[in-house]
């Protein structure tokens, strides 16, 4: 793995696509140096005497040297481990998110311009739902960017095309999402109950975009890339990517599960929302496989608090 951006992609359509490499980008901090010269005063040279000196008649009184004071610097205190960002992570103990009373779009995504109102329906209710939960985290709260893309698409993070599912870039902190599937999966089928899948397909894939974000702004996601980096066994590995992954739709459905009347998810649609969670197929293995991303849906969900989606504190089966 080299070090250098981050990337999280959503999922496929009926699998999980890996829509471009996963790495991380740190620089240290950046030091200016600078030269001190000390300024000395002109050398005065001794003038010649031209008469005898004048014997002194006091003796001259001797003054003891100072040592100078010194001060101890204290020690600056260890800042939280990559352990401690995804295990004991403060944005746990955030509690409860409330509602913000977000409705659905009145715009259907079977053109570019729906497509689009949804978006932006969406992030203005993210953008109102998260930014208390993550301040109690400790971390400050930045709204990411969201750009739709058809076609190929360059970032910060590499290229990415529609063939692929939305993802999120931590360089550049902005969600990718994948117009030509949205806009083709609302157009594919004429059945109404096929319509309503493919807006919770939309907003489902939305919410899991926007967690990686949450994930960023609190640590988690770079911690989760180190500790990767560091693994020792491609299963350890792919297991810490199970682990972001099934975290991100949990703190999703937080959103979801916490405007699920206002919306509403109520009727067809959460029939239609509790179908796609677990018609889930993590063909890499890297996302998590369909009845555990229907646990970590389900809890973010129901429990619409943080508390409930620590993915890094279960064992193996839980993550699978």
């Amino acid at each position: 793995m080299v070090l250098g951006v981050v990337v999280l992609g959503g999922v496929g359509l009926f699998g999980v696509s890996k829509a471009l490499k996963d790495n991380d980008s740190y620089a240290g901090p950046s030091y200016s140096s600078s030269s001190y010269t000390p300024t000395y005063g002109p050398s005065a040279s001794p003038s010649v005497a031209t008469s005898q000196p004048t014997r002194t008649t006091t003796r001259p009184t001797a003054t003891k040297p100072t040592a100078p004071r010194t001060t101890s610097t204290p020690k600056p205190k260890p800042g939280p481990t990559d352990t401690d960002l995804v295990l004991r992570n403060k944005l746990y103990k955030a509690g409860a998110m409330k509602a913000v009373s977000c409705k659905e779009s009145r715009s259907r995504p079977s053109n570019v311009s729906g497509a689009r109102a949804n978006y932006a329906n969406l992030l203005k209710c993210l953008n109102k739902s998260w930014p208390a939960l993550v301040a109690k985290s400790g971390a400050r709260f930045r709204p990411p960017t969201v750009q739709p893309f058809s076609g190929t698409v360059t970032t910060p993070c590499g290229t990415g095309n529609d063939s692929g599912p939305p993802f999120y870039c931590g360089t550049n902190e902005t969600i990718y999402m994948n117009l030509t599937e949205d806009i083709g999966n609302y157009n594919r089928y004429p059945q109404e109950y096929q319509k309503v899948w493919a807006r919770m397909w939309m907003l489902h894939q939305f919410a899991h975009e926007y967690g990686h974000h949450v994930q960023n702004l609190t640590g988690i996601l770079a911690a989760n890339h180190r500790i990767r980096y560091e693994a020792p066994s491609q299963a350890l590995e792919l297991e810490g990517s199970r682990r972001l992954e099934l975290q991100a739709s949990c703190f999703g459905d937080i959103f979801i599960g916490s405007n699920k009347r206002s919306y509403p998810i109520t009727g067809q649609s959460l029939f239609q929302w509790k179908w796609l969670i677990l018609h889930w197929t993590d063909h890499n293995n890297d996302h998590g496989d369909g009845v555990n991303h229907r646990y970590w849906a389900t809890r973010g969900f129901n429990g619409r608090n943080p508390s409930v989606c620590n993915t890094f504190a279960v064992s193996s089966a839980k993550v699978q």
